[in-house]
């Protein structure tokens, strides 16, 4: 099997948050790694992690690489670190390398200078929140107790003015919460994008079942999406959305969340050490880890650790009864942190196996009754359980 370049990568920036959100899987999950990092990343970490990624680039003659400025909330650093982040890595990468760099924050700390100081250096910013009013954001708490909600809406309109610098809105979906409200409120923030996310769980630690009845997230979803399909004028992209449809064209994938394409993303913590994807951290402790570090291994190293590989193995790496599945191909077997279970591992399907077939069926449905054609790929997909 070829191994396939990392091409986004995630830097620890701050690995403590200034919010105490009951369902997050960093602080209150299987994984307490947090505890034991450096706040912050250290400039002369900061600098080994951008050769490393310049060398990689260059190494295998990447067109582009997408960087994502992370935490924690990346902005208790200040903007700062992000700014030197971006100038140090547009200095050190290939000419020919087009950098997309952007910072995730859950915008508490998101002010007209600091906006100035990001747009300034090129750095796109995201809004992480459960949706565009005080109610669907109750869960989103400082260590007080207090709601964010006030300060999020303020950089939420701060950013709907600046079109170019704002990447759009990420939420993860709360199953209780109504999904006509949950979307519409996020698009009345006006992101240039949205990405609806499954809540991270997995066979051991069950995700909410909602009404009790079969399937409630891909309900849930196939609701949003019918909003989303039907919207006049045309809403913001949905990111899920697209790749299952991109999917079910024949199209290849980019989202870890769908689809078959191999994992080309990695982690640098404020340590210097280089892990897997963050969602791993929600299966048990220790999960994310390579035992690399910025320091003493190139990341051409890292496509060599057994978790990297098993993740880049496509329809190989999946469980024997994804493997003779008819949406295998589109569904990908889910979020792989998703399947695990403890004591054997990943090699299931996805704890939303039902939610996602619930979802990927509907949207066939309705894009069999949209296209003046049907593609061999939705074709030939039972749109029926």
């Amino acid at each position: 099997m070829a191994r396939v370049p990392f091409r986004q990568f995630v830097l620890k920036i701050h690995s403590r948050c200034n919010l105490a959100c009951e369902y997050c899987y960093i602080y209150e999950g299987a994984d307490t790694s947090w505890r034991r990092r450096p706040v912050r990343m250290a400039p002369d970490i900061l600098r080994r992690t951008v050769r490393r990624i310049s060398e990689h680039a260059a190494t295998h003659g990447l067109a582009g690489i997408r960087v994502d400025l992370h935490g924690g909330e990346p902005l208790l650093a200040g903007p700062g670190p992000l700014v030197s982040a971006a100038a140090q890595l547009r200095a050190a990468l290939p000419p020919s390398c087009v950098l997309d760099i952007t910072v995730q924050t859950n915008g508490t700390l998101l002010t007209e200078a600091v906006l100035d100081r990001l747009s300034a250096a090129g750095i796109r910013v995201g809004i992480s929140l459960d949706g565009g009013t005080a109610v669907l954001n109750a869960r989103r708490v400082d260590h007080g107790g207090r709601p964010s909600w006030p300060a999020v809406s303020r950089a939420a309109r701060l950013l709907s003015t600046r079109p170019g610098t704002y990447s759009g809105v990420l939420a993860t979906i709360d199953v209780d919460a109504d999904p006509a409200e949950v979307y519409s409120s996020l698009v009345s923030l006006r992101p240039p994008s949205m990405d609806l996310l499954l809540p991270h769980a997995n066979w051991t630690t069950r995700p909410a079942v909602g009404d009790g009845e079969p399937a409630p997230h891909g309900r849930w979803l196939r609701t949003a999406f019918d909003l989303w399909w039907d919207a006049v004028p045309a809403a913001p992209p949905v990111r899920l959305f697209r790749e299952i449809i991109g999917l079910l064209l024949g199209r290849p994938g980019t989202s870890e969340a769908v689809g078959l394409s191999p994992m080309a993303a990695l982690v640098v913590d404020t340590d210097g050490s280089i892990e897997q994807v963050d969602s791993l951290k929600s299966a048990y402790e220790g999960a994310a880890v390579t035992g690399f570090h910025v320091a003493t291994e190139a990341l051409d190293d890292v496509l060599d650790h057994p978790g990297v590989v098993a993740r880049q193995l496509g329809s190989a790496g999946l469980a024997p009864q994804c493997g003779r599945c008819s949406l295998a191909g589109v569904c990908g077997g889910g979020n792989y942190a998703h399947r695990y279970r403890e004591g054997s591992g990943y090699l299931h399907p996805s704890v939303y196996c039902a939610d996602l077939e619930t979802l990927i069926r509907h949207v066939a449905l309705r894009l069999q009754a949209a296209l003046p054609y049907t593609p061999d790929r939705v074709a030939d997909l039972p749109t029926t359980p």
